[in-house]
């Protein structure tokens, strides 16, 4: 039992000593993990955001559908309604009758006195039965509100058009090339660890031959290196968790949560930033332990 546990925590603590031993060189280390997790959060933080808006966005993009007066029976709608949902990429169909529409229009108004003006025309609605269409995929929308406005019963179709599916597809290539960046970023940092860590082994060649003159396997070797550089990462990712927590509350306190307009809502805080955090502290590890794990196994494999 002793023995299992000595060999647990013997390379740990070489890996404690190996980072207060190499200083300076453990710090630059963790300063080009610190700058990089830093960069990696802001990315996470605002592509995050930005998918929780396109979603959104997604939801509002529906299509419109006004029924004509002349098919406004139960029968003709029924008709009407199973003609769209039979349509490939529609997901879901909304009835809303015209009192409804009516009762919309009327809300979406802020001064009283000119909602009561629209009173009157209640018993006389203009407003026409209509149907709200869900598709699968926006980008097959126009095409779809095509094939509605051919069905016979349907007067009119609006949807948010081709501005509001371009809008969509940009912010859906944002969120690709943030994800894109933030890797690049993971590897530019495991390389700086790699060398750091080359610099640790050249520093510590004597040691290495002593181990193995003596029969040290080389996962002996390796594994304090492994957990210094993992060490390392989570030294480096001190700073971005902390940045990440009180800067996104101070945003999200600043902003009330929205951004340009009350359309793009800020994720909560909590526990969004809890999550960022965790992550940040793994993606330090995770680089880290690969940078330190390939040039430590670089070089025991040059000095078999």
């Amino acid at each position: 039992m002793s023995s299992m546990i000595n060999r647990i925590w013997r390379p740990i603590k070489e890996g404690f000593k190996g980072v207060f031993r190499h200083g300076a060189m453990s710090f630059s280390s963790a300063s080009a993990v610190t700058i990089t997790l830093i960069i990696i959060s802001l990315f996470l933080i605002f592509t995050a955001n930005v998918r929780r808006f396109t979603l959104g966005l997604e939801q509002e993009v529906q299509i419109a559908c006004m029924v004509d007066y002349d098919h406004e029976s139960a029968e003709e709608e029924d008709r009407i309604s199973l003609a769209i949902q039979a349509l490939p990429g529609v997901k879901s169909v909304t009835y809303s009758s015209k009192a409804d529409e009516f009762q919309y229009y009327i809300d979406s108004f802020d001064d009283e006195s000119t909602k009561e003006a629209f009173e009157p025309f209640r018993e006389s609605n203009p407003m026409h039965d209509a149907f709200y269409v869900e598709v699968d995929n926006n980008t097959n929308i126009e095409e779809i509100a095509s094939q509605i406005e051919a069905i016979d019963g349907i007067s009119k179709v609006r949807y948010g058009g081709a501005e509001a599916v371009k809008l969509i597809g940009a912010l859906r290539s944002i969120r690709t090339v943030g994800g894109i960046l933030a890797i690049a970023l993971s590897l530019l940092a495991i390389l700086l660890i790699q060398n750091t860590i080359k610099l640790t082994i050249q520093a510590r060649a004597d040691e290495i031959v002593i181990m193995r003159n003596v029969g040290a396997k080389n996962g002996f070797i390796r594994a304090p290196f492994v957990i210094e550089g993992i060490l390392i990462g989570a030294l480096g990712a001190i700073i971005p968790i902390i940045l990440t927590y009180f800067g996104y509350r101070y945003l999200y306190n600043l902003t009330g949560g929205h951004v340009i307009s009350d359309m793009f809502t800020l994720i909560e805080p909590i526990p969004f930033i809890y999550q960022i955090s965790l992550l940040l502290l793994i993606i330090g590890m995770i680089v880290g332990l690969i940078g330190s794990y390939f040039s430590v196994s670089r070089y025991l494999r040059w000095k078999r």
